[in-house]
Formats: C-alpha cells, sequence, structure tokens
C-alpha cells in the first residue's frame, strides 16, 4: 500500500489529503500526472496553445450549443427580411451587392465578369448597400 496527497492528482482538493491506495492505483495516477506534463510541455513547444479573444473562430467552435427555438425563428425572420430587401434591389445592382457582399468577390473581378467599369461597380454596390439600410431601418 502507497499513502498519496489527493491535493497533488485533483486540483479541487485545497488543503492535503492523505489517503493509502494500492500500489496499482498509485502508479495509474502518477502515470497520468507525468502524461499531462509531457502533453503540457509538448503544447508549449509547438506554440499551440490558442487565444479565445483573437477572434479566429475558435471561441464560436468551442463555445457552440444548440440554438433556443427564439434565436431560430429570430434567425429565419432576419433571413427572411435580408431575403426581401436583397430582391427589392434592380436586378443588376442585386447581383452585384450578391457577388460583393455574400459571394465575397472584388469589384474588379465582378466588373471583369459584367463587362462594367469598376468605379461603376463600386457605386452601384455602395448605393444598394445605402437602399438595404434605409429599407431594414423601416422594416425593422
Amino acid at each position: 500500500m502507497t499513502t498519496i496527497n489527493l491535493k497533488d492528482f485533483y486540483p479541487w482538493y485545497t488543503h492535503d489529503e492523505y489517503i493509502e491506495v494500492s500500489d496499482e492505483v498509485a502508479a495509474a495516477l502518477k502515470a497520468d500526472k507525468l502524461y499531462e506534463a509531457a502533453y503540457q510541455r509538448k503544447v508549449m513547444r509547438n506554440k499551440a496553445q490558442y487565444s479565445l479573444d483573437c477572434d479566429d473562430g475558435i471561441e464560436y467552435s468551442a463555445c457552440q450549443h444548440e440554438p433556443s427555438p427564439q434565436e431560430l425563428l429570430e434567425r429565419k425572420e432576419l433571413f427572411y427580411h435580408l431575403w426581401n430587401v436583397l430582391n427589392s434591389l434592380p436586378e443588376v445592382q442585386g447581383v452585384r451587392v450578391e457577388a460583393y457582399l455574400i459571394l465575397g468577390k472584388s469589384y474588379t473581378r465582378i466588373a471583369k465578369e459584367q463587362g462594367a467599369d469598376r468605379s461603376a461597380v463600386r457605386r452601384s454596390v455602395k448605393r444598394g448597400k445605402t437602399a438595404m439600410k434605409k429599407y431594414l431601418k423601416k422594416v425593422l
């Protein structure tokens, strides 16, 4: 039998608490503690620690939760309003706004695809965004 201090193995023990355990249990606890220490060293050496506030999506994936029915309804309503406002724009302007905002294309790429001037595309997208803001302020 071996005497171990539970404070060394469990972080929620704030004071020393000694108990006797079999040699196999003591060896398993010691091996686990060594494994955890080796893992922490490996993480630090490989710079694999992450900050949850660096806004790269790790926080979202770590804290992802099932949305409530209220959140799902709000998302659906917002999607409905955005869809309506995008469809209320003139066809060419709607296509340009969709390509720029949703698909992430550059003004130059949109201009090449549509055979238009880059500045005309930029002005069209800007006017479209302004019209969308006005519509959403009125609706929401």
